[in-house]
């Protein structure tokens, strides 16, 4: 195997630090499997123009001109702006646009706007993206303003109380909408259809003509179509190679979907999905997490290939072969449980290729289907992706952050000696079991709680593996050793909630992210409601301080059978006071203290991965004999490559 000498990190910028993952245990699959995640590697690959161009009306034509000002060698790589350009590029490769992948807010070029001219008329001017008719300065002044204005398209999600949430997101979904257009349109075409509607919207564009509100799909057909064919060619390639029957009937399904656009077909898929349980590799492609979207709509197009971990996995199956003593002996109220649960499956898996929204920031645990009605009726399928968590781990080892933000040396030691076995159980019982969990009412709209259903969605689901992390069941089961393993979870929660997820946050801004208003909200309010929890002062620094472990879990469940109440009720005035009163503001004080202290450690706080390279070997005949891993290739090297191999929208 070519690439065997292996190291985590690569390379480092602006607030990013990129790792490598290893694909543990690929050499002990089978050729066939091995072509198999080859082919479906492929076609997670060909979505990438597509999550840049949701991202962002102008995200192609910037990343372009950007890679050909770049790559072309008239400038002077020594000088002070070509390496804040160079900068700026790799940011916009790692968040699929201009816009911070996590904050939303648009990146402020180090360089200055008539460098950007000038390097536009030194470069070959066939390698940027001119129209007909185009010139260069054409081209310049549609870019620069989008580029350096930050009153232009300032942020891609714009969540903030009093704005047209949809007019001012710059997220490429909407074409002359408002929210209130876009909610209405929406809520008629699913008054029509019952508790089983499909995700209206999910894969489509609305746009506002002369004649009205229409949707553009994403389609073989439609918009994003030359992208949409090569995935569908290779998707193909991949169902000649699967394991087994049910695989290349979701797949078949798949490529129905992707050609038709029919949200029916993509249930269908859906249900087939989560029902194909054999075989070691499984898949995500198409248009899926919301997140995006300010009203929580519109899937962002993502990827991953997979394969399991089955050691690891045994873990995951003792939690969803008891998924229905958890759902019995949850806090909430009892006309909001699921009286049977159904279909809940759990793996731990290698991630083995990233692609679209899960790349080079992705997500470390998974779960599938987003439909309600078919997580109720069919189930639903959850990952934690394990060579990706080892990757974190051994990046963060002995980089002192633990040691500047935990209060004492006993705390310190409980997180030293549970801390990775306590994260990894809380992703497996927020996905497997969070997400799954409880039921809405009959009647209740899945989106009633509008911009506020995402944060209310991960905050339910993060109460739910907090609450059981600290009962005596996760012992008998042998998932912790001991009742005091879930202490280390508990405080690393509420440090990262109250104080260390604020090095994401700008200084004087507010939290947006729904995955952090989550962290921010369950914390904020557990300090609020009692006595358990606490920030207290130490030698001029700020801590978080634990009084009472019995007595947060009494409040976290508290909390949510109040977050499920909600959710399942559609209760939309409860979502937003909950969460604009704790899941938002910043207080200024803290945050300065909080940035000032992580700053002294050097650290980045974000961190995205490098694929690994998957290259066929063919013998004579060309007939392909193996499927060769290669670690060795580089951050820019990749997204130099990636914009040459699987360009397809410009």
């Amino acid at each position: 195997m070519a690439g065997n000498s292996f190291n985590y990190s690569d390379i480092r910028f602006a607030d990013i630090q990129m790792l490598r993952y290893r694909l543990h245990g690929f050499d002990g699959l089978s050729l066939r499997q091995r072509q198999y995640v080859y082919c479906l590697s492929q076609a997670t690959l060909y979505g990438r123009d597509i999550t840049f161009d949701q991202f962002g009306k102008y995200n192609l034509k910037i990343r372009k001109t950007l890679e050909a000002i770049y790559t072309d060698g008239a400038l002077e790589h020594g000088d002070k702006e070509f390496a804040a350009l160079e900068e700026y590029l790799m940011r916009v490769w790692f968040s699929n646009g201009i816009y911070h992948h996590y904050g939303c807010d648009k990146f402020v070029p180090g360089f200055s706007k008539e460098y950007f001219r000038a390097a536009m008329n030194a470069v070959d001017k066939s390698s940027l993206p001119l129209g007909d008719g185009m010139t260069v300065d054409d081209l310049c002044n549609e870019l620069a303003p989008v580029m350096f204005d930050r009153d232009v398209l300032a942020k891609r999600v714009n969540k903030a109380p009093g704005v047209d949430i949809v007019a001012k997101s710059a997220c490429n979904y909407y074409d002359g909408v408002t929210q209130a257009e876009a909610e209405e349109f929406y809520r008629a075409k699913k008054a029509a259809c019952g508790d089983c509607a499909p995700s209206f919207g999910l894969n489509t564009k609305l746009v506002k003509t002369a004649e009205g509100l229409h949707e553009e799909a994403w389609t073989e057909g439609g918009l994003y179509g030359p992208a949409i064919e090569r995935i569908t060619y290779w998707l193909g390639r991949a169902s000649s190679v699967a394991e087994n029957k049910k695989q290349v009937d979701v797949i078949n399904k798949l490529i129905e979907y992707y050609r038709t656009g029919d949200l029916h077909v993509f249930d269908e898929y859906s249900i087939l999905w989560v029902e194909a349980l054999d075989g070691k590799i499984d898949f995500i492609n198409g248009f899926i997490e919301v997140y995006g979207d300010p009203l929580g709509i519109k899937g962002s197009w993502e990827g991953i290939v997979e394969y399991k971990d089955e050691e690891a996995t045994k873990r995951t199956r003792t939690i969803s072969e008891n998924a229905q003593w958890f759902e019995d002996h949850s806090p909430v109220d009892a006309r909001f449980r699921k009286p049977e649960v159904k279909g809940v499956t759990a793996n731990v898996v290698c991630a083995a290729m990233l692609g679209g929204d899960e790349y080079p920031s992705t997500a470390i645990g998974i779960n599938l289907p987003n439909a309600d009605w078919i997580r109720a009726q069919h189930g639903s399928k959850s990952v934690t992706i394990c060579n990706l968590t080892d990757a974190y781990n051994k990046a963060a080892k002995g980089n002192g952050f633990y040691d500047e933000f935990v209060i004492d040396r006993d705390t310190l030691g409980l997180i030293d000696k549970y801390g990775d076995l306590c994260d990894d159980l809380h992703t497996d019982l927020h996905e497997c079991l969070g997400h799954g969990s409880g039921r809405l009412l009959p009647g209740t709209d899945p989106d009633a709680l509008k911009a506020y259903g995402n944060t209310i969605e991960e905050a339910r689901a993060d109460l739910f593996a907090l609450y059981y992390m600290a009962d005596s069941k996760m012992v008998d089961l042998g998932l912790l050793p001991d009742r005091e393993a879930y202490k280390s979870q508990y405080y690393t929660y509420m440090m990262n909630g109250l104080l260390t997820q604020l090095v994401r946050i700008e200084p004087g801004a507010c939290i947006e992210e729904a995955h952090m208003r989550n962290r921010a909200l369950i914390a904020n309010w557990c300090v609020a409601k009692g006595d358990a929890v606490r920030l207290v002062g130490r030698g001029g620094k700020t801590f978080v301080e634990i009084l009472d472990y019995d007595g947060l879990r009494a409040l976290v469940a508290q909390l949510l059978a109040e977050v499920q109440r909600i959710k399942s009720e559609g209760d939309y005035e409860a979502a937003r006071d909950l969460v604009e009163t704790y899941a938002v503001k910043v207080d200024p004080e803290v945050h300065a203290e909080v940035l000032k202290r992580y700053a002294g450690l050097n650290i980045a706080p974000y961190k995205g991965f490098i694929n690994p390279v998957l290259r066929p070997v063919r013998n004579g005949n060309g007939e392909i004999t193996d499927i060769e891993v290669d670690y060795s290739e580089g951050y820019v090297h990749q997204m130099l490559r990636y914009s040459k191999e699987y360009s397809t929208l410009i």
